[in-house]
C-alpha cells in the first residue's frame, strides 16, 4: 500500500471535473481511494469493492457524485471533542450530515478537504448554517485526543463536530459505508501513517441516509453549490 506523501496534486479544472464525474456515472462505479493510496471500500456495492453512482445522475440538481445504494449513519458512539460520548446516529438525526474519515497529522488530502468545506460552509447564510453538521472522525484516535482534534478542526470551522475513540468502531462504521479505514502505522522516523478513504457522504436530512458521496479534490464551488441544497434538504 503506497504511504502518504507531502506532495501536493494539481486540482483538475471544473469543467475536467464535470466530465470526470460524468464518466463514472456512465459506468457506474467509483473506487474509493485512501489518503495516499489506493485502497478500495469493502461494503455494499460491487464485486470488485467499488462503490455503485447511480446512472441516472445527470438528472440530479446536486454536482457531488449520486449514490446508487443510500447508506444508512453508521451506529457509532465516540467522546467529541469535550470529552463527552456523541451518538452519531441520535445526535445528528434530521439534520443534513457531512461525515469524513481522517486524521489531524495527514499532510494533504485531510486539511484540504476539511478546508475547503469550512470555506464553503462560510458562504451560507447563519442559519443554513445550522441546518448542517460536519462531522470528522478520527482515524488514528491514539494522537488525536480530543483537545488536539478541537484545536486543528478550528481553523476550519468552529462548529464542525470532532469524534475519537475506538478505532475497531470507527472501522467498522467506515466499513458499512464502503470505506476503507486501516490501523495506523508507525513509520521510522516516527511519523503516522493512516491510510483511509478520502471520500466525503453527505447524508440528506428526510431520511438520515447518504445519498452523494465527494471525491478529495472536489472543488470547493462544488461544496458551495451542494451545501445550499442539502440545508434546504432538496432531494438528490
Amino acid at each position: 500500500m503506497a504511504r502518504t506523501t507531502s506532495i501536493a496534486k494539481p486540482r483538475p479544472s471544473k469543467r475536467s471535473r464535470v466530465l470526470g464525474a460524468a464518466a463514472f456515472a456512465l459506468v457506474g462505479a467509483l473506487a474509493l481511494t485512501g489518503c495516499g493510496s489506493s485502497a478500495a471500500g469493502n461494503a455494499g456495492t460491487n464485486a470488485d469493492g467499488t462503490v455503485k453512482i447511480n446512472k441516472e445522475g445527470g438528472s440530479s440538481p446536486y454536482q457531488g457524485s449520486v449514490l446508487k445504494r443510500h447508506f444508512d449513519k453508521p451506529e457509532l458512539t465516540l467522546n467529541d471533542t469535550g470529552g463527552q460520548p456523541f451518538d452519531l446516529r441520535a445526535r445528528t438525526a434530521g439534520t443534513a450530515t457531512l461525515l469524513f474519515f481522517g486524521y489531524t497529522s495527514c499532510p494533504d488530502v485531510c486539511p484540504t478537504t476539511m478546508g475547503d468545506v469550512g470555506v464553503a460552509m462560510s458562504k451560507l447564510s447563519a442559519e443554513d448554517r445550522k441546518k448542517i453538521d460536519v462531522v470528522f472522525v478520527s482515524t488514528d484516535p491514539a494522537r488525536d485526543t480530543p483537545a488536539v482534534l478541537r484545536t486543528w478542526l478550528d481553523s476550519m470551522g468552529k462548529d464542525f463536530i470532532g469524534l475519537t475513540g475506538d478505532l475497531e468502531k470507527v472501522k467498522a462504521a467506515a466499513k458499512s459505508l464502503g470505506v476503507l479505514v486501516e490501523d495506523p502505522i508507525v513509520n521510522a522516523d516516527g511519523s503516522v501513517t493512516s491510510s483511509h478513504g478520502a471520500q466525503v457522504l453527505a447524508f440528506l436530512p428526510g431520511d438520515d441516509k447518504a445519498h452523494l458521496l465527494y471525491m478529495s479534490n472536489t472543488p470547493v464551488e462544488t461544496y458551495t453549490h451542494d451545501l445550499a441544497l442539502l440545508a434546504k434538504g432538496v432531494a438528490a
